[in-house]
């Protein structure tokens, strides 16, 4: 599994030379890495839906427990098909999709890659903080791809706005897997899965996680992202913001949902926030005229539903979303590059502008069909499946459940108008409107864009394959007495029922759709996500501008206040709440320490007494060497060298600055009333530090086991009787070469300050000294000399 990530990785950071050759050779070489990835997780499905979990882990630090942890199990596996399966289509697509040689091209090549690279890491990982890791991944690959080489304003824009917002999210997310880890005592997810913790740290940590797959998942209020990122070209959308990216957030609820089972704070905001989001994000994807904006919002009311139905945590509902993912992930994808050829060859995706195109592509509409018949939920498709699953996962409950079912129902509807409208809008014959001129697509475009509808229909006929493929996640939850199955019949039930009432109604509002558009004018317009977010970034930024403007005034000591009385507010009322002094404290080690430390003091005082610049630099300097020679007594020679260089340096560099200042301090009145409060912060900092100082090298109660390791290691490894000339010479070799780069730096920078100064002196002597010059004058006179200066 490592080793497919590492792949996708490593073969990302050499396709910018290859598409610098060849955009074509980049895209079809780029497409290698996934459809390896998913001959493999296909070869590994029978022994991983039978049981047989494979993990895999890689300590990269292993003295503070930080791995790489990555299991494939159902849910991994499902994941993988998606991730692998539509990037390696994606990226045949593109080749197609992108002008061969086009600087767009050069880019997407080794960013997809790298994309799904971070994206199969991210699904296959089985720790919290390689699950953190992969996300941030996806996400800096996410701003990359939307904001492109940056030229337009509306890409920039779009990319900043979803890096803020998952990034922002995602830190929130880390903050609860901190909490969870910490109070479960381990990271691994199989682990918390087994043994999940209990107590309030479990709703903390449940009400953080969801912040970040709310945001990653485009959940309400946090939606505004992902329809301002269709600024990107097509097969991006389809992949990032379709098939994979956005499925990270509902993934991680997946993933964690056996783990919170059972915790209001976690299933309560997960239903009611996929509720609203379905609702809201049909509603939008009905009045848009881009087919990309009206997918996009399609996709937020698709997330919001899988939201629901993950979030349940129960057996029916875990099934009915994980078939629910497939369906969506395979339909969606093909929607998407559907709309890649129709604004390709008829370069225009506005539906007020398409007219005819099921005549002159007829290939292509009947892809679309496929796909959007699934989205519709049409039997004997995969989304069929899905959605009829999902109408019976909250039968079997109270009048709660039966409410969320009512909305789903409704939500559904507002998801077959929308199909609709995407095939209506695309391929239809508008009345008086004359028909749209268009190329036929070619096969490299055509195939990637059929094969996930094909799948579609083929997992909806072979609905055992389907139910083997999600009843293995749904087996983390209690089956109950009778466990649903996917299957096209069940009989005459309610969810049938409840099917057919979702079709008729979709099929009503879309032939309605004239009078739903003036019913929305004449309602009271939402509060607008994408105006909201605008206002709160100006809001910031003037936030920003007010504090710098009263803070960063350009005075080192209102700086150096500043940073002071934020030690003592943070850290400093830590220690005075939970910090003990040791009883075992010693005033000295060492006799040599205390004429130091004597010296040390009286400089410091003396700086603060001194009326002259020169005098006060060279005092300081006293003060520094003075700790260089208590890390001498200490035995720390290292860290005295380094002392050494620097306070030389420091002292050169002053020396040759003060020659322009006036020789005195001078001081205003302002300065002299200020004396006092700077005298107290600069004293209460000083305590804080020697108090802080005492505690923490006293918190430790046996050495560290690095130094143990030294100790054991330094006669016979490195053949040196001295710990630390072992340390210095061998063990942390790398160490003492920055000491030695710092000691060549250091003479660098006085040789250049004298020679600057020399050259500084005989370019002012230069324009002082007088030149004379002979002026010539008329025959019969004397010659004269003028001096000028």
């Amino acid at each position: 599994m490592l080793a497919f990530v590492l792949l996708h990785l490593l073969v990302a950071l050499g396709l910018p030379f290859l598409a610098r050759r060849s955009t074509r050779a980049a895209f079809l070489t780029a497409a290698v890495p996934p459809a390896a990835a998913l001959v493999w997780v296909l070869a590994q499905a029978g022994p991983v839906l039978s049981g047989q979990v494979r993990s895999e882990t890689v300590a990269w630090a292993p003295l503070i427990g930080l791995e790489f942890s990555f299991r494939l199990d159902p849910l991994g596996l499902l994941m993988t098909i998606l991730v692998a399966g539509i990037g390696a289509l994606v990226l045949v697509y593109s080749d197609a999709y992108f002008s061969r040689g086009g600087g767009d091209a050069r880019r997407c090549a080794p960013l997809l890659l790298a994309f799904a690279g971070a994206m199969l890491g991210l699904v296959l990982a089985d720790d919290l903080i390689t699950v953190y890791v992969f996300w941030e991944l996806t996400t800096v690959c996410s701003f990359l791809l939307v904001g492109q080489a940056g030229i337009s304003r509306e890409s920039r824009r779009s990319a900043l706005q979803a890096l803020m917002v998952t990034s922002l999210g995602g830190l929130v997310m880390l903050l609860g897997f901190v909490v969870l880890g910490e109070s479960a005592g381990t990271y691994r997810i199989s682990e918390l899965v087994a043994h999940p913790p209990s107590g309030a740290p479990m709703a903390v940590s449940a009400v953080l996680i969801l912040v970040g797959a709310f945001t990653k998942s485009a959940q309400i209020p946090f939606h505004n992202w992902l329809p301002a990122a269709m600024v990107a070209p097509t097969p991006i959308s389809a992949y990032l913001h379709a098939a994979s990216m956005v499925k990270a957030g509902v993934f991680l609820v997946a993933r964690l949902g056996p783990v919170f089972s059972g915790v209001p704070q976690w299933w309560l905001p997960a239903v009611v926030f996929g509720l609203v989001t379905m609702l809201l994000g049909g509603w939008r994807a009905l009045h848009e005229h881009d087919l990309k904006k009206l997918l996009a919002y399609g996709t937020v009311s698709q997330l919001g539903f899988l939201m629901v139905l993950f979030g349940a945590g129960t057996y029916t509902a875990a099934l009915a979303g994980a078939a629910m993912l497939l369906a969506h992930g395979l339909f969606k994808a093909t929607l998407f590059l559907v709309v890649g050829i129709v604004d390709h060859q008829a370069h225009t995706r506005d539906i007020r502008e398409l007219s005819g195109l099921g005549h002159r592509m007829p290939a292509l509409a009947v892809i679309a069909t496929l796909g959007a018949a699934s989205m519709a939920g049409l039997p004997p498709l995969l989304g069929f499946l899905g959605k009829e699953a999902a109408f019976t996962g909250f039968l079997r409950g109270g009048p709660t459940e039966l409410l969320v079912d009512v909305v789903l129902v409704v939500g559904s509807m507002l998801t077959v108008a929308y199909s609709l409208r995407t095939l209506w809008g695309a391929f239809a014959d508008k009345p008086g409107q004359a028909p749209t001129e268009a190329e036929p697509p070619s096969a490299e475009a055509l195939v990637p864009t059929a094969l996930p509808a094909v799948a579609g229909v083929v997992l909806g006929i072979g609905y055992p394959l389907a139910d083997e493929l999600a009843g293995g996640y749904a087996a983390a939850f209690v089956p109950g007495d009778d466990p649903y199955h996917l299957a096209l019949w069940h009989g005459w039930t309610l969810p049938l029922l409840m099917s057919a009432a979702a079709l008729v109604g979709g099929v009503v509002l879309h032939l309605g759709r004239v009078r739903v558009t003036g019913l929305r004018n004449r309602l009271p317009r939402l509060p607008d996500a994408q105006r909201g977010y605008e206002r709160i970034m100006a809001l910031l930024e003037r936030v920003a501008v007010g504090v710098t403007g009263r803070l960063q005034v350009g005075s080192l000591p209102t700086y150096l206040g500043i940073i002071l009385l934020t030690v003592l507010a943070i850290p400093g009322a830590a220690l005075v709440v939970r910090a003990s002094v040791p009883e075992d404290l010693r005033v000295y080690d060492t006799a040599l320490q205390i004429p130091l430390a004597i010296v040390v003091v009286v400089a410091a005082i003396a700086v603060l007494r001194a009326q002259r610049r020169l005098t006060a630099v060279l005092l300081v300097g006293v003060v520094g060497y003075g700790i260089g020679g208590l890390f001498i007594v200490d035995g720390g020679p290292d860290l005295a060298l380094a002392q050494f260089l620097v306070e030389t340096l420091t002292l050169v560099a002053f020396v040759f600055v003060l020659r322009r200042l006036p020789a005195r301090f001078t001081q205003t009145d302002t300065a002299r009333a200020l004396r006092v409060p700077k005298a107290i912060i600069a004293g209460a900092a000083g305590v804080f530090i020697a108090l802080a100082s005492v505690i923490f090298s006293a918190a430790r109660q046996a050495p560290p086991e690095a130094s143990a390791e030294f100790i054991a290691n330094a006669e016979h490894g490195a053949g040196a009787t001295n710990v630390v000339n072992a340390i210095i010479v061998d063990f942390r070799a790398f160490d003492t070469v920055g000491e030695i780069a710092v000691l060549a730096v250091a003479a660098t920078g006085v040789a250049s300050l004298i020679l600057a100064s020399r050259h500084e002196r005989r370019k002012r002597s230069t324009r002082t000294t007088p030149v004379r010059v002979r002026t010539p004058i008329p025959s019969g006179q004397r010659q004269k000399e003028e001096v000028r200066e």
